[in-house]
């Protein structure tokens, strides 16, 4: 078998065998297959697409290619929430307690984030003491004595995907729908998930910016769930604004700690519901999504949510105290509000312009060796279709020390469009693919 003939294969339109991609990845990982062949097959799938059984197959092989997660210590069907990003998405901070509070375990493994905020693990981290870094048996420990853990993903995790991922970067192939689905659903089955519930984000602040797109990444990856065996599935949700009202990393986690005090922004809380009732269905609590919802609201509103975000806290080392203080989490020296220059209505939120302001008051990474200011972020006070009149605070900066503050400013300032004409809400969710 040569990479040459797989590669001409795929270019024809044909479709590759498991033998054929298994002697690529492994091929190429091992460092048989260089860069330039393996370059030449990313492009021939951009053109050429991959079909679903295809598709499975490279996600397998993808995962198989390095440590595969066995959650079977841990008592329960684990079902896990991947979201593709956005800006001000502080969903797993609520979705996981909010889960576990209804009795389905959540073991979750997160990451830390390379662009305009940190990643769950950065946000958890904000938290005085917390340990994202359990021993794995702890962590099965952890999730069986009180039904959550949330830790930094650790070991060799998807080495196939981490190398072709860095490839497709630098060949202009990231935006290949088999590759992106493969991609990331092999993080997910490496991890060990009976099941998964997928945040597909579109809009300004996503990486898909229309709806058509968002459609295909969320069909695609459901289609792997159902040829690997795990129940998957996915929801279209709006990134056209950020969602909830902050952006950065302690900011993140106090907002997380009033949405599970039932005090939270409507949109993150009516998503992380939603969301999370799909969470308790595929774990097989429920059979009436209604209910689900039902359950959860209860749940935010008597207290059993926020008491099982602090058991999680405690667990893990952190200072629970939090929960009712605060101003235990980092805040900022210095704050700016960002106001309004003429009276109307909020006709647009560019998030992306936000997450970036956020970034550059230092509240993510604009590269791997780029140090996280935690308490660095933004508060948004007027959303979209809000009314506002000239000098009203549209958002609040919180920084420390800043060299580009002022490029900050006018960032978010632009990020907002008002008009005279109030314009309808967007759905919060589209579509849901199951």
């Amino acid at each position: 078998m040569r990479a040459y003939d797989i590669i001409y294969k795929k270019r024809e339109g044909q479709n590759l065998n498991k033998d054929e991609l298994e002697f690529l990845i492994n091929g190429y990982v091992e460092g048989d297959i260089p860069d330039y062949q393996m370059s030449a097959w990313a492009m021939a799938v951009y053109f050429q697409g991959m079909d679903a059984e295809e598709t499975a197959n490279l996600t397998m092989l993808m995962a198989e290619s390095g440590d595969m997660i066995d959650l079977s210590p841990i008592e329960g069907i684990k079902v896990d929430k991947h979201s593709t990003g956005g800006v001000g998405d502080t969903t797993t901070l609520v979705l996981a307690p909010l889960v576990a509070s209804a009795g389905i375990p959540v073991a979750k493994m997160s990451g830390r984030g390379l662009g305009h905020t940190g990643g769950t693990i950065d946000k958890l981290e904000s938290i005085p003491s917390f340990n994202t870094s359990l021993a794995r048996d702890k962590f099965f420990d952890n999730v069986n004595q009180h039904g959550i853990a949330v830790v930094g993903q650790t070991g060799n995790l998807t080495p196939a995907d981490k190398k072709l991922y860095a490839l497709r970067d630098v060949t202009a192939t990231v935006e290949s729908i088999p590759l992106i689905a493969s991609s990331i659903m092999s993080k997910k089955l490496a991890g060990g998930a009976d099941a998964i519930v997928l945040d597909v984000k579109v809009g300004n602040g996503a990486f898909m910016k229309n709806f058509d797109s968002a459609k295909k990444l969320a069909e695609a990856m459901v289609a792997i769930g159902k040829e690997v065996g795990r129940d998957t599935r996915a929801y279209i949700t709006d990134m056209n604004q950020p969602l909830g009202n902050a952006v950065g990393n302690a900011l993140e986690v106090k907002e997380a700690i009033k949405t599970l005090k039932g005090e939270g922004p409507e949109d993150l809380t009516e998503l992380c519901i939603e969301l999370g009732a799909g969470m308790l269905q595929l774990a097989g609590k429920i059979t009436d999504i209604e209910e689900g919802k039902k359950i959860l609201r209860e749940n935010l509103q008597n207290g059993k949510a926020l008491d099982k975000f602090s058991e999680m806290i405690s667990a893990q080392g952190g200072n629970a105290k939090v929960i009712e203080d605060l101003s235990l989490l980092p805040i900022a020296e210095s704050t700016f509000e960002v106001k309004a220059e003429k009276d109307g209505y909020i006709s647009e939120i560019k998030a992306l312009d936000v997450g970036l302001s956020a970034m550059i008051l230092g509240a993510g990474r604009e590269n791997k060796e780029s140090v996280i200011d935690l308490a660095a972020g933004l508060e948004i006070k007027k959303k979209f279709a809000a009314p506002v009149n000239k000098g009203d605070t549209l958002a609040v900066l919180h920084y420390n020390e800043c060299d580009n503050i002022e490029e900050a400013k006018e960032k978010l300032l632009r990020a907002f469009t008002i008009t005279e004409e109030k314009k309808d809400k967007n759905q919060l969710i589209y579509e849901i693919i199951k």
